[in-house]
């Protein structure tokens, strides 16, 4: 059977809902050490929001999912959860990635064949990085993927951020190798490097229809896309979706002469302007902008050390400089 590889597209790096203090939950204060507990049914509802919005899939238990925050019992539950929602709502085999964010390779793997159980179609692998750009060698980092790989019970990404890894950056070169292993089926690069991702996207010694390159970054969309890329895993998505799949769309489509191409420019223009938000306001803003846009999650403090906010009234500073022309566009694409 060949391995499975995710289809180009749009897909959301999901914020992991929790439950407001008050509420009733099977799960007490002392079994999640005083800590929210996880809001599966929120989690679904925005699982199924995207859906119908056109995105391609998601990434549950991500960077942006907090999964260093859950238990291994919460993290299967919470993508079975999601699973079992699509099915139930019409969304059968809707593409799932979830994150494995730890350095070890048998802990890689316990992560991996939990999500296998619970239903994820793919781990997207985080590089290994505690040691750091001085000694966590590109050959090292190759044959951390070819141990995980080959024993995976699901095809793995390479999850490249280097911000939560001590600066680790994979290289061109390195991903020619990565791409050649069996059972490794793409990249997501969160990072602004955009040579990298061209580079990747465009190397005659990739075999691009089983290797995809994705961006973390909406603002980056066009250019990567347009030289090779398979799309973008953006947070800007996950309150927005109809806008950042209509400029996917667009830009995959077809070649860009006239109206298409004004129409990319402007789209372009509008998803890069409204991700100024999440580069000012981080993961706070995003699960805010869930809240307010979908009337998803609460405003509640997360876990910790994630317990800041957006003080008063940045919320409606932020709109302003940066999300008023998206909404515009958010809402003649609802009407379409």
């Amino acid at each position: 059977m060949s391995t499975r590889v995710p289809p180009k597209g749009v897909y959301v790096p999901s914020p992991t809902f929790f439950l407001p203090r008050s509420s009733s939950s099977s799960s007490s204060p002392e079994s999640t050490h005083g800590q929210l507990p996880v809001d599966i049914p929120s989690q679904t509802s925005h699982s199924i929001f995207l859906a119908r919005s056109g995105i391609t899939g998601l990434v549950l238990l991500g960077s942006t999912g907090e999964a260093i925050h859950l238990s291994r019992t919460e993290r299967a539950s919470l993508v079975s959860g999601v699973r079992k929602g699509l099915d139930e709502a019409g969304y059968p085999n809707y593409p799932i990635m979830a994150g494995v964010l730890t350095n070890g390779i048998d802990e890689t793997l316990q992560w991996l064949d939990d999500y296998a159980s619970a239903g994820a179609d793919w781990g997207l692998v985080l590089v290994p990085g505690y040691f750091g750009a001085a000694t966590t060698t590109q050959e090292g980092i190759v044959e951390y993927f070819r141990e995980v790989a080959k024993r995976s019970r699901i095809p793995v990404l390479v999850y490249n951020y280097p911000g939560v890894t001590n600066g680790v950056v994979v290289q061109p070169e390195t991903y020619t190798k990565l791409a050649g292993l069996e059972n490794v089926v793409g990249v997501k690069m969160s990072h602004g490097n955009v040579s990298i991702h061209l580079q990747v996207g465009l190397d005659p010694g990739i075999d691009h229809k089983g290797f995809r390159v994705y961006s973390g970054f909406g603002q980056q969309l066009g250019p990567v896309v347009l030289f090779g890329g398979a799309g973008v895993i953006d947070g800007l998505a996950g309150f927005y979706p109809r806008t950042v799949v209509r400029l996917m769309g667009l830009v995959e489509g077809g070649e860009l002469t006239g109206e298409r191409r004004k129409e990319v420019q402007r789209l372009q223009y509008v998803v890069s302007k409204a991700e100024e938000f999440i580069v000012r306001y981080g993961i706070f803003g995003i699960k805010e902008a869930v809240f307010r846009v979908t009337g998803l999650g609460t405003l509640q403090k997360g876990r910790p050390p994630l317990l800041g906010g957006l003080a008063e009234g940045e919320w409606e500073r932020g709109r302003k400089l940066f999300l008023e022309d998206i909404e515009s566009v958010e809402q003649e694409l609802k009407g379409t």
